[in-house]
């Protein structure tokens, strides 16, 4: 997984990109991965936060709040000069400004010719945001057809199937773009009084999994829910091959 860099893109908003970004983050370090995060979210850096990750926020938003393609040419070069595996959050605010930016300087093919491999983590909601999401994926799909593209199926807002009961992997917009697919991980839907609350707890304090296994703030049971989810996401990631 040395040298990858992973982008996670999709247009819709409090989404989960930023907890896929964590997730992310924790798994490479745990596999002894030389980890260099950025987060671009010029509205909220959630990712940022999580000190002990060391993201690097690249603004790319003017005093005019007009977002400066141009910015990301740091995010780029930083690339381009050092070895490590990347992780790359994005806002949703700046998620049309990046894809257009990725597209029109043939970024994947620039990084690929670099020894960079980059791989594309877009997110897609279950319940109301299923059709935004999946229109999402498919911009992306679309944007940029060199890069394979990793799902996460997130089913905290409901189960991702269409109204019809059709579960996302058999729709036509999956199926167009099944052949771009890397993998898919699904963060699995569970007791929004228990698992959710202490997710939750665990997102406000901006605390990596091992932070949280040596704080006297969470309770036994939060944590081993908590490690459950992670060594669950853990697993999945596993299957992949980066």
């Amino acid at each position: 997984m040395q040298n990858t860099v992973h982008f996670i893109l999709q247009g819709k908003g409090g989404i989960g990109k930023s907890f896929i970004a964590v997730l992310l983050s924790q798994y490479f370090a745990s596999k002894q991965a030389d980890l260099k995060a950025y987060d671009t979210d010029q509205e909220n850096t959630t990712f940022a936060h999580y000190k002990s990750l060391n993201a690097q926020h690249i603004p790319v938003m003017d005093y005019s709040r007009t977002v400066d393609a141009k910015r990301f040419d740091s995010l780029i070069e930083n690339i381009l000069t050092e070895d490590g595996t990347y992780v790359i959050d994005n806002g949703a605010n700046t998620f049309s400004p990046l894809l257009a930016y990725m597209v029109e300087n043939n970024v994947v093919d620039f990084l690929q010719e670099n020894g960079k491999t980059v791989y594309i983590h877009t997110v897609i909601g279950g319940g109301d945001v299923l059709i935004d999401t999946a229109n999402g994926f498919e911009s992306i799909a679309n944007g940029i057809d060199n890069a394979p593209i990793i799902i996460w199926l997130n089913e905290y807002f409901g189960k991702t199937a269409t109204t019809e009961g059709k579960e996302f992997t058999d729709t036509k917009i999956y199926i167009r773009n099944e052949d771009r697919l890397h993998g898919l991980i699904t963060l699995h839907e569970r007791n929004r009084q228990t698992y959710g609350d202490d997710i939750k707890k665990m997102n406000t304090k901006r605390l990596t999994v091992l932070e949280i296994m040596e704080s006297t703030d969470f309770t036994i049971m939060e944590k081993q829910r908590i490690s459950t989810v992670v060594k669950d996401v853990y697993t999945q990631l596993d299957a992949i091959a980066f």
